[in-house]
């Protein structure tokens, strides 16, 4: 295993905003750097990831001296493994302490010559590399390459926090009332078991099957009229609906686990059919459904106000990219989950379709094109502009209500907040928070390539 990695020892935070600076400028000189900043992934275990680059990898170790850093805990354990190092590779030099402020000398360290970058890092950096090149410290100027995210990460640090407390919209509409009980259906009798798939299937409300019966809310009139082609089926046992998300049944050997994702199956199928009863086109998107409004909805550039005024907002949910020729649907998935308590994510999906002579949009059938369509069109959908969209389908969908009522049977339902849930932030950000009154004044919303666009 080549050792050709630069190793950069630092405390986090003190150290981030100089090794932000450091490190890209060291990859333009074609070196190869390693700072925990950007090298770990999520998942990773970092120090075990650190250490074996340290160990395994590095050809040098740049050390930032200062009294904060040096008295971490994980740069003293660096620097002890270092140690070791250079006198495996018989490397007197493989630390190089980099002094970015007076520091008290530290034991294994204390003689070692430092590179000075507490009066200019220019300087510094000046002097670092001329002691690489004259150490023979491998590099690549044929292949340079500087990774954007030094910068990226850079730029989110000076974002200035502000210790006022902020509200934030979430993508969660709330589940405010369930029904009590739940019901296991079994035959009575015979039972054709394709029928009873079918059945089900076609049933107005969710139901599923568990061994020879089903699951349902539904009454035992709205059974019999809809199943007989199956068998003849009666109650055969009802739960507390809340015991059974908790424990499952015993009457199916079902576990509470497997109960929560059988219900969560029969939530999203209540969705999916209030949508499709609201006129909502259905639509894949890998293997999850989505529904977005069609032309009985909205027509093409039509915008959907979703407040009152003073404070109006408008959005479209389908719009013509002139330049190409094709029309863009906005639609909403619907994730059921239970934690912290029963709600609805929503995540947003667009969809694309051929300009027709109608106003219908022939949805692309290539899964690839929508991919590409997606990143070159909606990439410049910022998040107030994401935010505007989902509130204005969330007012085409409640017509005119707080409550959205999903059916589970003639006299059950589920009842949702149709306002998104608000979250209290501790603290807020000092960014721009402006938009106009009409947010698709922002034309590269609506993946237009230039204003002649626009005024075509």
């Amino acid at each position: 295993m080549d050792r050709n990695v630069i190793f950069i020892s630092k405390a986090t935070p003190e150290d981030d905003e100089f090794v932000l600076w450091l490190a890209p400028r060291l990859e333009a000189a074609g070196y190869k750097v390693f700072a925990d900043i950007l090298a770990l992934q999520p998942g990773d275990r970092w120090r075990k990831e650190i250490t074996h680059v340290l160990q395994n990898l590095a050809i040098k170790m740049l050390l930032c001296c200062n009294d904060t850093t040096l008295e971490k805990n994980g740069v003293q354990e660096e620097i002890g493994i270092a140690t070791d190092l250079s006198k495996e590779l018989d490397d007197d030099r493989f630390i190089i302490p980099l002094r970015t402020k007076k520091y008290k000398k530290l034991f294994g360290i204390g003689e070692l010559q430092y590179i000075n970058f507490e009066a200019s890092w220019a300087h510094g950096l000046s002097e670092l590399l001329d002691a690489l090149s004259n150490q023979n410290v491998p590099r690549n100027l044929n292949g340079v390459y500087i990774n954007p995210e030094w910068e990226n990460y850079r730029t989110r640090l000076a974002i200035e926090v502000n210790q006022t407390p902020e509200i934030l919209i979430s993508n969660w509409l709330r589940v405010i009332n369930l029904p009590e009980k739940i019901i296991y259906y079994q035959p009575d009798g015979a039972l054709d078991h394709n029928a009873l798939e079918n059945a089900c299937k076609s049933f107005e409300f969710p139901a599923e099957i568990k061994r020879r019966g089903f699951f349902s809310f539904a009454t035992s009139k709205d059974i019999d009229s809809h199943f007989e082609s199956a068998g003849k089926f009666s109650q055969k046992a009802t739960y507390s609906l809340e015991d059974f998300l908790d424990n499952g049944c015993d009457v199916t050997k079902l576990k509470g686990y497997d109960a929560k994702n059988m219900f969560s199956s029969m939530m999203q199928q209540a969705w999916g059919r209030y949508c499709q009863n609201s006129g909502l086109i259905e639509y894949d998107f890998s293997g999850r459904m989505a529904f977005i409004a069609g032309e009985n909805h909205v027509d093409i550039g039509k915008k959907i106000t979703w407040k009152e005024p003073p404070s109006r907002r408008s959005a479209m949910l389908r719009n013509l990219l002139k330049t190409r020729n094709k029309v863009w649907n906005y639609g909403v998935m619907a994730i059921p989950a239970f934690w912290p308590y029963p709600h609805f994510k929503l995540k947003a999906g667009v969809v694309f379709g051929e300009k027709s002579d109608s106003n219908t949009g022939l949805i692309i059938g290539d899964v690839m094109k929508q991919h590409k369509l997606r990143r070159s069109v909606c990439s410049g959908w910022r998040n107030k502009q994401g935010h505007s969209r989902l509130m204005a389908f969330l007012t085409l969908l409640r017509d005119d209500s707080d409550i959205i009522k999903l059916n589970l049977s003639s006299i059950d339902y589920i009842e949702i907040d149709a306002n998104p849930v608000c979250f209290e932030s501790p603290v807020s950000t000092l960014l721009v928070d402006d938009m106009n009154d009409d947010e698709e004044n922002d034309y590269s919303t609506l993946g237009l390539m230039s204003m002649e666009d626009v005024n075509e």
